[in-house]
């Protein structure tokens, strides 16, 4: 792995170092319209309390389903998910279909600085990325999963049944942008890069034939109307770097964890939604580098 610029680290994906250029997965972008699931699930579960806090759930046991099915208990009003890769904090409990054990919980603590995406979350139990596609922040979800669904190797480490299904609350407690909505705006400078963007928001970076500039230049592509990031903050961001020289992606996260780290210095200013294009000239051995920033969200701090 090559070097990666003082921009790159302060950026923080030093540490991600993927080649070539990921898509970003999306149930139907804009269009995304949740199915309306199966009520009959919510016949089977009884689920009470505050959204975010530790749930108290009676599992009417035994929950049999021959597939995944998935019950909004509260429908909330906020953003959309519409991509596997989107920035979303929850709480979760898996309950043993059979019995109606708990058999996992997270902290249900109220802490909106755990971000992960669905991407995330399905890679620990598959059936979660069906059951999350297209909900809205604010929303508690039961799914009742098959144990291909719950995962073979989580049936294994509960010692489920074969065909024992498994319920899951799920909690929405907050959604982030999937990628840059704002403003486009206007950039006269003369031998920078254009970016061009896949319908679902993932940028392609055309490097001219010039020279790269001898200092770092930063330009606003189009501007967020979200909350301005400051200096010390904790963002989400999503990130495309590629070489000037080869012309090459050198680190992309679009299509799987978004980047999360404190505002390097050329964000700091910016708003939510916005993308920057920010171009480090070479130095100090590293290669000239242009770099596309969706600017997603910003991460609370935990409460003490």
């Amino acid at each position: 792995m090559r070097k990666t610029s003082a921009v790159l680290a302060t950026l923080s994906f030093a540490a991600i170092a993927l080649t070539g250029c990921a898509s970003a997965p999306s149930f139907a972008g804009e269009a995304c319209d949740r199915a309306s699931g199966s009520s009959a699930i919510l016949d089977s579960v009884n689920v009470d309390g505050e959204l975010g806090a530790k749930p108290d759930v009676e599992v009417f046991g035994p929950v049999k389903a021959s597939k995944t099915s998935v019950a909004d208990a509260i429908v909330g009003d906020g953003r959309t998910l519409t991509s596997t890769s989107q920035p979303l904090v929850l709480d979760l409990a898996f309950f043993a279909g059979d019995s109606g054990k708990q058999l996992y919980e997270t902290e249900f603590d109220g802490d909106l600085s755990r971000v992960h995406s669905i991407a995330y979350w399905s890679q620990k139990s598959p059936g979660l990325e069906k059951a999350l596609e297209c909900a809205t922040d604010g929303s508690r979800i039961v799914a009742v999963l098959t144990p291909d669904d719950f995962g073979q190797a989580n049936v294994e480490a509960f010692d489920l049944g074969d065909d024992e299904n498994v319920v899951a609350v799920i909690d929405v407690l907050d959604v982030k942008l999937a990628r840059a909505e704002g403003d486009p705006q206007f950039n006269d400078a003369r031998g920078m890069p254009t970016v061009v963007r896949a319908p679902d928001g993932t940028p392609g970076v055309i490097i001219p034939d010039s020279p790269a500039p001898k200092k770092s230049v930063t330009q606003t592509l189009i501007k967020g109307d979200g909350p301005v990031v400051e200096k010390g903050q904790t963002i989400i961001t999503n990130l495309t770097a590629v070489g000037w020289d080869d012309k090459k992606v050198a680190t992309s996260t679009w299509g799987s964890e978004p980047n999360v780290g404190l505002a390097a210095n050329e964000l700091q200013g910016a708003t939510v939604g916005s993308q920057l294009l920010v171009v480090v000239p070479e130095a100090d051995g590293n290669k000239a580098t242009a770099i596309v920033v969706d600017i997603l969200g910003i991460v609370p701090t935990p409460e003490q």
